[in-house]
């Protein structure tokens, strides 16, 4: 009971700072430091992109292998995302040429996809967290504070890349410690019947959420894939560009401080406003890029609005089939990130043939109609919910 009520004590913080590391620090940090690795080791642009996609192939290898053993597995999901994350982190800081440097980045990135689900089984089977969603979220919300860090080592160390991938590494490999010293052995609530194999009638309930996942990550690829280089093509500074980026994880770092507030509303409206939101901050920058307050503004709100989504989909797959909440967070974020795949193709052949600003706003169509999903699945309810009464009539 004493290690229950001290060290479970650190399992929120913990864990929401192994996935600040593994999606922050080192997923979502490979743009930043881009430039600087091309001049160094000459990395051509076709390379860099084919590593991108390289890096997100294998986070959803990683997020489907955590789909299949976070329920019975979870803490050796942590070593993986250790592992991969942190060891990718190290072995790009040392990196001699572009080959190395180009496995170890696409290695790198199964580090988020293992966290993830691993995170989600280690909530559920701790009895300090097992029923506060608010606790998922928060954990969802490190994403944020891993964007600002890794926004600051850019400010601090570039042009050495080498020593922010190094910082990176190391960040990552204490904080999958403080998770593993935090968690629990064995399987807790979770149990058996947290089968990674997901049923026929899984799917059916998630229909809609499938949908909406897909679509924000097809809307939310504009700024996540070509935010800086939207800004930088406006007159937006170098400077100014990475002080962007850190406003989108001040933005989902935020999250934490509103992620009660959230959990009263439930997970549906929670959707609702939070995919508006990023549709909003991506119309924003489509239409004001050379204004740098209100672009802060925006960066900010898409980063506090694609974080609480995402925490949102934790919510909603749980309250639909808790005992498989790992295994429907390790497949939402894994189609979220395959739209996020496919609206980068789509907005790539978009933003030469008709610029970013309409890039951007069709991108921002996209997140608003992905909002619109959890809108149809509460109107549907209300009316059947109708007929039902007055059938009994």
């Amino acid at each position: 009971m004493k290690r229950t009520f001290s060290l479970s004590l650190l399992l929120v913080p913990s864990g929401l700072g192994l996935v600040a590391a593994t999606y922050g620090l080192v997923r979502l940090a490979s743009g930043l430091y881009l430039p600087d690795v091309q001049a160094d080791l000459g990395l051509g642009v076709a390379t860099a992109g084919l590593v991108s996609s390289g890096a997100s192939v294998v986070y959803c290898l990683g997020a489907l292998a955590g789909l299949l053993l976070a329920a019975r597995h979870a803490r050796a999901l942590v070593v993986g995302a250790a592992a991969t994350a942190g060891g990718g982190a190290f072995g790009m800081a040392l990196a001699p040429d572009v080959p190395t440097f180009a496995l170890l980045a696409v290695v790198a990135s199964a580090g988020a996809g293992l966290t993830s689900p691993a995170m989600v089984a280690l909530l559920q089977q701790d009895p300090s967290t097992r029923e506060r969603p608010a606790a998922q979220a928060a954990v969802n919300s490190g994403t944020g504070p891993g964007l600002v860090a890794a926004g600051a080592l850019a400010l601090l160390l570039l042009p050495d890349w080498r020593a922010a991938w190094a910082w990176s590494g190391l960040f990552t490999v204490l904080v999958a410690g403080l998770v593993l010293a935090a968690s629990r052995n064995g399987v807790g609530s979770t149990g058996g019947s947290a089968r990674g194999v997901l049923p026929a009638a899984w799917w059916v309930a998630h229909a809609r959420v499938v949908a909406a996942a897909l679509l924000l990550g097809a809307g939310s690829a504009a700024v996540w894939s070509y935010g800086r280089a939207m800004l930088v093509d406006a007159g937006t500074g170098r400077t100014a560009s990475v002080v962007a980026w850190i406003a989108v994880g001040v933005g989902g770092t935020l999250v934490a401080a509103s992620s009660r507030r959230m959990e009263r509303i439930g997970p549906r409206a929670s959707w609702v406003l939070t995919a508006g939101v990023v549709a909003l901050a991506t119309a924003t920058l489509a239409l004001l890029p050379a204004v740098t307050p209100v672009a802060l503004a925006a960066c900010a709100a898409f980063g506090w609005g694609f974080v609480a989504a995402s925490g949102a989909l934790i919510v909603w797959t749980i309250e639909i089939d808790e005992a498989r909440g790992a295994s429907g967070t390790a497949l939402l974020f894994v189609v979220l990130v395959l739209g996020q795949a496919v609206g980068s193709s789509v907005i790539g052949v978009l933003v030469p043939a008709a610029g970013y600003p309409a890039a951007f706003l069709a991108a921002a169509g996209v997140s608003a109609v992905g909002g619109l999903v959890a809108v149809h699945v509460r109107r549907s309810r209300r009316g059947q919910r109708s007929r039902t009464v007055a059938s009994a009539r």
